[in-house]
């Protein structure tokens, strides 16, 4: 039953009463497995160029940056680093007073290393009167920690991966935003030297990452000889996702309908938002010092040349096909395409005319395209590249995260068990079509690929729906293409001890 109190805060948010009852029919069917064809490989479905290759696709990369097309480097940087600091905020919260796990051994052992130390020391120095030696001296870890984490110190359990101190420099430590900003002006400047870098934020922090913003931009703008433009936005309230009760009804704390984040997926709405032609999508915390950007950079060039010169063929074979001035030939040529290099395979197309299969294949080539890094697979958690069954019967390539396999299917239990390679979220998409209009992101979503959690609010458990993933079924009717790139590009930073790792020191 909707109250008069629930269509209000609708209307503020921008939800429709048909969303809430799509949303709470979703808690009470779930959503369907997808259908797995294979893991994909080198050997299936996964680009590894060698050396020549790679030499083509960066000279199309450099050649595409000195027009004037719109290159965007689009950076998820929302949502509070607490998960990055849970064993020491355990540490806080717990009986023992000095380190007894290896993870809060590690972290005191090696505690000078981290870029943030002397800004931490002095945190220590206004709180207790003492430095970080004389408190650990004297046995009081908990003040070093608290003075990190709480708001009284340096608030690091609050802040956000892109505004914390990753990796130390002579001039200074410099942030993860600081580190994109350079990343950016390395592969994804144009011709004039406008870089385009766009953080998606939590609405506490917008001003934290402004400010830090202008303090900073001028000077890696003088350093690298760029121009920035420097934006934000933030995940609509419209994406937030009702909660249901364990009778999937909607849950009610005091009485106020709840919603939830709808997860990295509601993002596509931003993607959306963006006037690009082309855009970059790399997490927040997988950064590396410039000492070991050179791989990163290479390889971003490399994708990016790979999308540009798919993204070319696709153009004038649609050009081609609208014409009409075509022969029976040419449309196999441009099936060939389609299933070869852009990996979409369709059973029935052997049985098709040729005027419906040039419907086919217009409709196939006239989408979203985006080229995604896969790395070899070291057994990090999360999500993996596959060929997947669409609903209309074609195969494709797909980023799957694990709940989205059946893992009680022995199969596919294997496949994916067997997986060789790892999605890294390192992507470049191309988002306008033949003819120069924007592509409508929100029209590519697959909507039967979301997800649904169990959460607790005041001690009631709830079920909590995260749309489809930003880079799984958000950007499911794509057209997607793997690339191999190495380990030495993937970096991510999950507990403050990552940042003790080689790579970030």
């Amino acid at each position: 039953m909707i109250t008069l109190q629930d269509k209000e805060l609708l209307a503020k948010k921008g939800i429709s009463e048909e969303q809430i009852a799509d949303q709470l029919a979703s808690f009470e069917k779930g959503f369907p497995y997808l259908r797995l064809s294979a893991a994909a490989s080198v050997e299936n479905g996964i680009l590894a160029p060698g050396s020549d290759e790679q030499k083509k696709y960066l000279n199309a990369w450099d050649a595409y940056t000195q027009t004037d097309r719109v290159v965007v480097k689009f950076v998820p940087a929302s949502g509070a680093a607490s998960r990055m600091f849970k064993n020491l905020f355990e540490f806080l919260g717990g009986d023992h007073d000095t380190p007894e796990t290896a993870f809060e051994k590690t972290f005191f052992e090696k505690i000078e290393k981290f870029a943030f130390y002397k800004d931490l020391n002095e945190a220590c120095v206004k709180n207790n009167g003492v430095d970080i030696p004389a408190l650990v001296a004297a046995g009081n870890y908990k003040a070093v920690v608290a003075a990190l984490l709480e708001s009284a110190g340096l608030n690091y359990g609050a802040l956000p991966k892109g505004l914390l101190k990753f990796h130390r420099y002579e001039e200074g430590s410099r942030t993860p935003l600081e580190e994109h900003l350079v990343e950016g002006a390395l592969y994804a400047a144009n011709r004039s030297g406008k870089v385009n870098v766009h953080f998606t934020v939590s609405p506490e922090h917008r001003p934290l990452f402004k400010a830090l913003v202008e303090e900073k931009a001028t000077a890696y703008a003088k350093k690298y000889g760029v121009d920035y433009n420097i934006s934000f936005s933030e995940q609509k309230p419209s994406t937030d996702t009702i909660a249901a009760d364990m009778e999937n009804k909607p849950f009610r704390d005091k009485g106020q309908l709840l919603f939830r984040p709808g997860g990295h997926g509601a993002l596509i709405e931003n993607l959306n938002d963006l006037d690009a032609d082309i855009i970059f999508i790399k997490n927040i915390d997988n950064v590396v010092p410039d000492k070991l950007k050179g791989d990163t950079v290479l390889y971003k060039k490399l994708i990016s040349g790979v999308l540009i010169s798919l993204q070319q063929q696709a153009f004038s074979y649609l050009q081609l096909l609208d014409s009409g001035k075509y022969t029976h030939e040419q449309v196999l040529d441009i099936l060939q395409f389609l299933q070869k290099k852009l990996h979409c395979k369709n059973p029935e197309t052997k049985d098709l005319e040729d005027a419906e299969l040039v419907i086919y294949l217009k409709k196939k080539l006239n989408r979203p395209m985006r080229v995604c890094g896969m790395v070899k697979n070291v057994g990090e958690p999360g999500g993996g590249p596959f060929l997947a069954y669409n609903s209309d019967g074609t195969i494709s390539l797909q980023i799957l995260e694990s709940s989205q396999i059946d893992m009680n299917d022995p199969e596919k239990k294997e496949m994916f068990e067997k997986g060789t390679h790892f999605n890294p979220v390192d992507l470049v998409c191309a988002v306008r079509d033949y003819k120069g209009h924007k592509f409508d992101l929100v029209n590519y979503v697959d909507k039967a690929t979301g997800f649904i959690s169990y959460k607790s609010k005041n001690g009631k458990e709830l079920k909590a729906l995260e749309l489809p993933g930003l880079w799984n079924g958000a950007m499911s009717d794509w057209n997607t293409v793997f690339v191999e790139v190495p380990l030495t590009t993937f970096n991510p930073v999950k507990t403050v001890n990552d940042l003790l790792r080689d790579q970030h020191q």
